[in-house]
């Protein structure tokens, strides 16, 4: 019996590096274990902010692959400042207070011209290759997965023209999203990009979304069917890791300027003047994008004798390092906002044995999930010294050589099992 096929539509695709093309990475890899040929649609010339090669050889061999040029307005903005547009491109914004003028242009031109993001010209000619495509293949299951969203728009235009069976699939809220309020919208750019959410979330079959919060804030605009799937953690072959010497806290990812810590830099001051030993065997480890104004307060607090910072790593290497470091963080913005935020290295630090430290606002989906398994604790801002007591515990059993995690339930979020929803999702309908 001939596989089913189904059509994903996707914007991050190796070698795009950072935590946007794992979701669909992995889906793919799993899909044909149950019966369904993926056919992965993607830009043939992305601008990626972020790259890894590495993941190239991830790609499932039974993945059939298409492409088309993509033209996108940082291609042509990079002359000007190729770091910064790298960096908005990343969803790496500049504290509103610190923005200089060309940061401010380019966010006003990111956020009113290119709606709902700078991948809008890659809707129309997309339509008319995948139009043709679709009909020649039989093909009547498309999933469309944003950030960036104009990849719904794809959908849109194929519902409407072919009526298919359409699954909209979120990694990211779209108008909720944290920097969303950063990029300086005009009152007709705000309005235009509710009237496409609006729009998508009434006109896809079913709608994905990776947080319990996201789904919530959707079911008061649609009235569809709206499933959680969150993003999950795959089997990664790495060598057993010894863990390092020094008791290091390591933050993998993104570290914007609005997930700053002070409670976590302020604790840690004060632990090493009243530790003895502490300052001696603390290390901070950043590995990932970090933004000027946390590197800024680590050295006001006089904290950067201790810190290590590797910038980007392949994601081999963040696996690594997630296994080898004795504490991780895991930093959320303080915002309404950000509480259906679930970072998709909370389920990779999860099955790393090692106890996470996460800070988030009051509420947040992730928190949750955290406790229900048992890998780490959660703080929201306003607990500095509950925070800082546990920290403590966890450097005691550091010098005792106990500390680690003992997580339940964890295969729950296996890429494998959570496909399996998927499909039972597609097969559903």
């Amino acid at each position: 019996m001939e596989p089913k096929k189904i059509l994903i539509i996707t914007y991050y695709w190796p070698p795009a590096g950072g935590p946007g093309v794992q979701r669909w990475l992995k889906f793919v890899k799993y899909l044909p274990d149950f019966g369904i040929q993926p056919i992965v649609y993607i830009p043939q010339n992305p601008t990626y902010p972020i790259v890894d090669q590495n993941l190239v050889k991830e790609v499932s061999e039974k993945a059939i692959i298409l492409k088309q040029k993509i033209f996108e307005p940082y291609q042509l903005a990079s002359f000007l400042s190729k770091n910064k547009t790298n960096k908005i491109s990343a969803g790496i914004i500049p504290n509103q207070k610190k923005q200089s003028f060309l940061d401010k242009t380019f966010l006003w031109i990111r956020g009113n011209l290119f709606i709902p993001d700078a991948r809008v010209f890659w809707v129309k000619p997309s339509v008319a290759y995948l139009e043709k495509y679709i009909l020649d293949n039989n093909i009547d299951t498309i999933v469309t997965s944003g950030p960036p969203h104009s990849l719904h728009l794809i959908g849109l235009e194929l519902k409407q023209k072919l009526n298919l069976r359409w699954f909209a699939d979120f990694r990211d809220p779209w108008t909720t999203i944290g920097y969303h309020k950063s990029l300086r919208l005009s009152s007709f750019a705000a309005k235009k990009h509710k009237a496409l959410e609006h729009q998508v979330l009434n006109t896809a079959d079913t709608i994905i979304v990776t947080s319990k919060t996201t789904k919530t804030e959707f079911q008061a605009i649609t009235t569809k069917p709206i499933a959680v799937i969150t993003n999950g953690y795959d089997t990664e072959e790495v060598e057993k890791q010894t863990l390092d010497s020094k008791f290091s806290l390591a933050h993998i990812g993104s570290f914007l300027s609005e997930r700053n810590p002070l409670i976590l830099w302020e604790s840690l001051v004060e632990m090493i003047h009243e530790i003895p030993d502490f300052k001696s065997h603390l290390e901070i480890k950043l590995i990932g994008a970090v933004s000027q104004e946390v590197l800024e307060t680590i050295n006001q607090f006089g904290l950067n004798k201790y810190l290590n910072n590797l910038g980007y790593v392949s994601h081999s290497e963040a696996i690594a390092h997630q296994r080898k470091s004795q504490v991780l963080l895991l930093i959320e913005i303080n915002s309404e906002d950000t509480k259906s935020i679930i970072p998709g290295k909370l389920f990779e630090y999860m099955v790393s044995n090692r106890p996470i430290v996460a800070i988030g606002p009051k509420g947040s989906d992730f928190a949750e999930i955290i406790t229900k398994t048992n890998t780490g604790v959660f703080f929201d801002y306003s607990e500095k010294v509950k925070l800082k007591s546990v920290i403590l515990d966890f450097y005691n059993q550091f010098l005792k050589g106990k500390l680690q995690s003992n997580g339940v339930g964890l295969q729950n979020y296996s890429r494998k099992n959570l496909t399996k929803e998927l499909v039972e999702l597609l097969n559903k309908m």
